[in-house]
């Protein structure tokens, strides 16, 4: 269990609440405030004495998994300040107790405004206003903050829409920091089947560019909500217009769009070194260089040993894969929440089905 001393010791500055203030605000944590609920805990909408509404994770102190993201959480964006990330006003660690408190977004989840069952519809312009957001929120976790680090678990439900339907990364719990010049080889593989780069998932190996990858899968969605059946669509009759979301219902900018998917592809290529870094998705996002050009790719729907190596190790967590090549694998669409999404997903979607957290390969 960890303490305010403890918290303090690792030079973690954020805003200490009490107890009493967050069992005010949320009115004793009643369920009727009650956001949603994961693996480590529950998250509840709450207002504090001064009208600001908030939002509060309840992390199980009774986990030391649920401690090490406690902990692993403040210290990844207790100091990062930028528009596109969801904004932690502070903590509070009494009676047994492990609580994130956020700024509350109003419209829930990406994932939940793309399915269609909510109130919430996105035109073509905040779609790619948002697409653009979560790249420069990535690329600033990437290369603009002063501690460079990879999210390592982007996906349409770690996504909020704020009042105004701004896109705002969260759920930093499984964050890692980024070691200049070295390739990261995880001991423990953490996020999401189908958002995760297939050298990531299958042997390990973990760098910014898996964010990148993660990244071309959520862009996807927001240009066509079913991402797998519309990226055989694509490969089988090369019209990239027809992979455009129904719903908009033919109301959208062509170029845009063709240029919005042709950067989701490259971004999911399976070979790391030739995705494009976060800062340069955004550059091709809007339009100020052109979208690299790369061999055809199966990344994300070719090569059926691939796509059985990936449903083993979702399947067997693990994989006896030896002798790491940078060559075209791929990673099946199969994905889910997390364990400590602020929000409730939109749990029809094909998308979230099942997060792992996974030993690592064999290398």
């Amino acid at each position: 269990m960890y303490d305010l001393v403890d918290l303090r010791a690792q030079g973690l500055q954020t805003l200490c609440f009490t107890w009493r203030q967050l069992q005010a605000a949320t009115n004793d944590f009643d369920q009727a405030n009650k956001l949603g609920e994961g693996g480590f805990g529950s998250v509840f909408k709450g207002e504090l004495s001064d009208g600001t509404i908030i939002a509060v994770k309840q992390l199980s102190s009774k986990s030391c998994q649920g401690n090490r993201e406690f902990v692993n959480e403040i210290g990844m964006i207790s100091g990062l300040n930028h528009p596109n990330l969801v904004k932690l006003y502070g903590c509070c660690v009494e009676k047994d107790q492990l609580l994130l408190v956020y700024e509350y977004m109003e419209n829930n989840s990406l994932a939940l405004a793309l399915s269609g069952k909510s109130s919430t519809k996105l035109e073509w312009a905040m779609r790619q206003k948002n697409c653009v957001g979560i790249a420069r929120g990535l690329a600033f976790l990437h290369e603009g903050s002063i501690v460079r680090m990879v999210h390592r678990d982007i996906k349409t439900t770690n996504v909020l829409l704020d009042a105004d339907l701004n896109a705002k990364i969260s759920d930093f719990g499984l964050a890692w920091l980024h070691e200049e010049e070295h390739t990261h080889i995880s001991t423990k593989i953490a996020g999401t089947i189908g958002y995760m780069a297939p050298e990531y998932a299958l042997w390990g190996q973990l760098t910014e560019k898996a964010d990148v990858y993660s990244f071309g899968v959520v862009a996807m969605e927001i240009k066509t909500f079913t991402f797998e059946s519309q990226a055989l669509m694509l490969q089988q009759t090369g019209d990239i217009m027809d992979i455009v979301d129904p719903v908009l219902e033919g109301d959208f900018n062509s170029k845009e769009a063709v240029r919005m998917i042709k950067v989701a592809l490259v971004c999911t290529h399976s070979s790391p070194s030739l995705r494009p870094t976060m800062s340069e998705a955004v550059q091709m996002l809007e339009g100020e260089i052109e979208v690299t050009q790369v061999m055809s790719d199966h990344g994300l729907y070719g090569h059926n040993w691939s796509i059985s190596k990936m449903r083993d190790v979702d399947t067997h967590g693990s994989s006896s894969t030896s002798g790491v090549t940078d060559h075209q694998t791929e990673s099946t669409m199969k994905s889910s929440v997390s364990g400590s999404d602020l929000y409730p997903s939109y749990p029809e979607s094909v998308f979230l089905k099942s997060t792992v957290e996974l030993p690592s390969s064999s290398i």
